[in-house]
């Protein structure tokens, strides 16, 4: 069947995969809806939630229909969020670009998992502060086990990355909780970076480290700015982590082996 599928032409290969991510990124809207209010993620099926009537599958169908029915409800016209259709995209897109740095390999499927886990876990985190632990701990748990099973991976640099990434933040958090007596990190960025280390091994952690405190800094000073709370405004770094394992993964690895070979020869 792999053997059908790479005889394709690119752009339909490209095309298909995209469309898979596409269709979990409209699952990964009603998980990033339902799980913090701790709600079924599989029963009542897709419906308004203003007339409660279901959605027609054909008005169900990932980006297309929100712009044929201009994001309103084809029954009662409740205007349905943008988010939808971007969640779908973004979800796509992600799947498309670790196909294309990924190519056929088992590891594509982890990439995937991580992919869909963190789109679900970055916007829950935007708008609730919290990453869930059936992603954070769930996905380290398929990491170690990918890493187990795929001769395509070490498990000692999966287990040693889970280790290091969970380990450094937490030390991080304690220390600033010695030094102000306040709760800095959350123990669900602690678990998300334990995933990250868990998936692309311990090497990744310094550069995902680094990349997500930058980004973070940045888009967190303009958010203070704006707020009134200013530099005291809570901003999740959750999203931050997975954008730089994100950026890892499409490249970023190359650099931090560049790194490596630099200033730690022979690691």
């Amino acid at each position: 069947m792999i053997n059908d599928i790479m005889a394709l032409p690119t752009e339909v290969q490209y095309f298909f995969i995209f469309l898979i991510g596409a269709i979990l990124g409209s699952f990964a809207n009603v998980i990033i809806y339902r799980m913090p209010q701790d709600l079924s993620i599989v029963k009542p099926g897709s419906h308004c939630y203003q007339c409660k009537k279901p959605i027609l599958w054909y008005d169900n169908i990932p980006i297309f229909t929100w712009f044929v029915l201009r994001g309103k409800c084809r029954n009662c016209g409740a205007k349905f969020s943008l988010r939808y259709p971007f969640v779908e995209f973004l979800t796509g897109l992600l799947f498309l670009l670790s196909f294309h740095f990924i190519g056929y390999k088992w590891f594509l499927l982890e990439v995937l998992i991580y992919q869909f886990g963190i789109v679900v876990c970055s916007f829950i985190d935007f708008d609730h502060m919290i990453l869930p632990d059936e992603f954070t701990i769930g996905g380290t748990i398929i990491a170690l086990l990918g890493a187990w099973l795929n001769p395509e991976r070490q498990f000692l640099e999966a287990l040693i990355g889970m280790i290091f990434g969970g380990g450094f933040l937490w030390f991080m958090a304690y220390a600033y909780y010695l030094i102000s007596k306040n709760e800095g990190m959350g123990g669900g960025d602690i678990k998300l970076l334990a995933w990250i280390g868990a998936l692309l091994g311990w090497k990744a952690i310094p550069f995902v480290i680094m990349v997500s405190a930058i980004s973070g800094s940045m888009i967190g000073i303009l958010i203070a700015l704006k707020s009134k709370d200013g530099l005291k405004t809570a901003i999740p770094f959750g999203p931050y982590l997975a954008f730089s394992g994100v950026l890892y993964i499409f490249g970023g690895h190359e650099w931090a082996i560049q790194y490596f070979n630099l200033f730690l020869p022979g690691f």
